[in-house]
């Protein structure tokens, strides 16, 4: 398959509706890469990170750094992929001392995620706008879909805080959210999700005294950690 009609599935968010959308797409993804890359550029300082070149049908662009340590090749995932799926189902019951399976797990978010923003990076340089905007709205999808998969349902939207001055409700705010998680119409949790910390880190934590702030629940219940 050509790098262009990669990336064209890339930037069709019907391709990513579901899991094993991602899976396969990532699984196609890899196969390219195992045999028509113009160069593996090692980093100097860091060597585990790669760039990954692409050749003349890609306009010989060069990818965001990927992390070998953490990036399954072709023939690793083509086994993982359904391995990572078995294991979402059953996330509840892996045992935090069971380092093999949480790093399946990891690890093969962190590809099949790279394998997209990769593949986004092969549009043309005008495009690096839109390449960022899909590749933030798939990741958000993608680990909404996994928090479903392993049994909490939640979504993305609006949640309305009210505004009280004085004892007195003056009027609702609109508060867009990436991650909510509801329990009998109440809200348990708010979250962001993103590609990156830079310039949204702080967001995380005024989006949790806000909303503690303004209405007087959820305090103890958040725990947001950063890496």
């Amino acid at each position: 398959m050509k790098l262009k009609k990669i990336v064209g599935m890339a930037t069709n968010k019907d391709n990513f509706t579901d899991l094993k959308g991602y899976v396969d797409f990532c699984e196609i993804y890899l196969d390219y890469v195992s045999e028509n890359l113009q160069a593996i550029i090692v980093s100097q300082n860091e060597n585990y990170y790669n760039f990954f070149q692409y050749g003349k049908d890609g306009d010989y662009q060069i990818t965001r750094p990927i992390n070998s340590n953490l990036m399954y090749n072709m023939s690793s995932f083509s086994k993982i992929g359904k391995e990572f799926l078995k294991l979402l189902k059953a996330a509840k019951k892996i045992s935090s001392k069971n380092g093999e399976q949480r790093k399946i797990l990891l690890d093969s978010v962190y590809t099949i995620q790279q394998s997209i923003g990769a593949a986004l990076d092969g549009l043309p340089a005008g495009r690096s706008n839109t390449a960022r905007k899909l590749n933030g709205d798939l990741f958000e999808n993608f680990i909404r879909l996994i928090i479903r998969e392993i049994g909490i349902d939640c979504r993305a939207g609006v949640v309305q805080i009210p505004v009280v001055v004085n004892g007195e409700k003056l009027f609702d705010m609109s508060y867009q959210h990436d991650l909510i998680v509801e329990e009998k119409d109440k809200v348990k949790v708010i979250g962001s999700i993103k590609t990156s910390s830079k310039d949204r880190i702080d967001k995380i934590f005024i989006d949790k005294f806000l909303y503690t702030k303004l209405t007087e629940t959820l305090s103890h219940r958040y725990k947001y950690t950063s890496s």
